[in-house]
Formats: structure tokens, C-alpha cells, sequence
């Protein structure tokens, strides 16, 4: 086969897969923007005036900037509690030596194979006597740490010539010290992989469903999931409630996404 009809055919088949991909995104921007009732008439893509009307109720009345400020609240402590201790961890797991070390990181590894829904109902009758519940500590302590998270530092970790750490030890340096000024701007890749834990922290609907009954503590997904009961014919207000949940992961993936996937290739590369 002529190698430029490939490539042609290789790119077309792409730009056809993204069109499919994008299509469902773009539907529903254009329906966020379209008058309450619109959406049913055919052709439902294109709103015939575009007009914010929905943006404003569902900020106006049902409340969404309480919920998007819980979701920036539980997302952002999650994401840097999670950066801190899965990169401690790691860090622990390939370079410091101590008893069951290998032991125990094989424990973990195995974990990973444990669905998350079989520890949810352990972890609910953990938290309560805590007093986590209904609050937004039940949402953040469970996700402070991840095996993934610590699995990838580690990997990543295991690249850093012991030397470096030795020579720095022999010139009295502390282990503190160590981990700051040399173990974490080595470990500058991954630890943008791991600000994407912000990305599923947002997402996340289950465990806030599970741990959450007071609707002041609701995360944007679990409110959005509550005002379509309320609202299940206004599919508008819907659409409207939706772009508000996935534009700000939308942006943030678009932004770093480069440094994402590098975080990711040479994690597996230099494990």
C-alpha cells in the first residue's frame, strides 16, 4: 500500500474517532445554552438564540456555587495531601531500608486488585465511630493516599543513583533534607502525574454519595445527580449543571496534559 494512502487513511480514522469522542461534549454545550424546552425539537444541536439563562438558575437558585466550592475544597486538599504522602512513601519504599519493607510493598501491590466497592461498606463503619461521616473529612482521609500513587514514585524513585544519596549522607546532611533538596526535584515528573489525582477526587461520585447525607457537604457530581431527580424533564438545566462539573477537569487535563503522559512514560520506563 502506497505509504501516503496509509497515513491518510491512519489520520482519518483519528480525526473520525475524536469527531465521535467530541461529539457527546459539544451536544452538551449547545444544549446548556438553549431555551427550557428546546432541546426537544429536532434538530436538537444547535440552540436557536444562545442565551446563559440556565447558568444563571442553577447559580441563583439550586445553589451550585456552594457545591462547586465543596468540590474545589475536597479536590484540592485531596490532591496535595495525597502528592505529600504518596511521594514520602515512595520515596520510602525504594530508597530507605527498614524490616517487611519489600514485604509490605508487595502486600500493597496486591490490594490493587481489590475492587474499591468491596472496602466501601468496612470503610464507612470505620469512619463513623471516628466521627467522619457526613463531613468532608469522610470524603478526604480515605483518598489522602493511594497504592497507584505510591506504586508510581516508587518506580520512579528507583532511577536515583544511591550514590547521589549516599554522598549526601557522608556530608551530613539529614534525611529531611535529602528528600527536599534532592529526591523531589528528581521527582518533578511524576509528581505532576499525581496532580492528576485532582481529575478523579472531582469525579469521584460513589464514596461522597456513601459518606455524605447533608446536602450543605455535596460534592458538584452528587448535587448534579440530586437536582436531576428534581428536574428530570429539564434536560437544558441538566446540560447546563454538566458543563459546570466538566469544564474545570476539561482545562486542567488540556493544560498539563503533556506532562501527564511524560509523568507516565518515564515512570515505566525507568521502573
Amino acid at each position: 500500500m502506497n505509504p501516503r494512502l496509509a497515513t491518510a487513511i491512519v489520520n482519518g480514522l483519528l480525526i473520525g474517532a475524536a469527531v465521535i469522542a467530541l461529539l457527546p461534549l459539544a451536544w452538551m454545550l449547545s444544549v446548556s445554552l438553549m431555551a427550557p424546552g428546546e432541546a426537544s425539537s429536532f434538530p436538537p444541536f444547535l440552540p436557536g438564540e444562545p442565551r446563559l439563562d440556565n447558568y444563571e438558575s442553577l447559580f441563583a437558585r439550586a445553589g451550585t456555587g456552594r457545591y462547586l466550592a465543596n468540590s474545589l475544597l475536597v479536590a484540592g486538599t485531596i490532591t496535595v495531601l495525597s502528592v505529600v504522602l504518596n511521594t514520602m512513601a515512595g520515596y520510602a519504599f525504594a530508597k530507605l531500608r527498614f524490616a517487611g519493607r519489600d514485604r509490605l510493598f508487595t502486600a500493597l501491590v496486591g490490594a490493587l486488585v481489590i475492587p474499591a466497592e468491596v472496602a466501601m461498606l468496612p470503610l464507612f463503619l470505620l469512619l463513623k465511630p471516628l466521627g467522619l461521616v457526613n463531613s468532608y473529612g469522610g470524603v478526604i482521609v480515605p483518598a489522602m493516599a493511594t497504592i497507584f500513587g505510591i506504586f508510581l514514585v516508587r518506580q520512579y524513585a528507583r532511577s536515583i543513583p544511591d550514590e547521589l544519596l549516599e554522598a549526601a549522607r557522608i556530608d551530613g546532611a539529614g534525611e529531611a533534607r535529602i528528600f527536599v533538596v534532592i529526591v523531589l526535584p528528581l521527582l518533578k515528573p511524576v509528581l505532576v502525574t499525581l496532580i492528576f489525582t485532582f481529575l478523579g477526587s472531582w469525579n469521584d461520585f460513589m464514596w461522597p454519595l456513601i459518606v455524605l447525607a447533608d446536602q450543605r457537604y455535596f460534592t458538584l457530581p452528587v448535587a448534579l445527580a440530586a437536582l436531576s431527580g428534581e428536574h428530570v424533564q429539564d434536560s437544558e438545566l441538566m446540560m447546563a449543571g454538566s458543563v459546570v462539573t466538566v469544564a474545570p477537569v476539561l482545562l486542567l487535563f488540556l493544560a498539563l496534559q503533556r506532562y501527564y503522559l511524560r509523568g507516565l512514560l518515564l515512570g515505566s520506563i525507568k521502573g
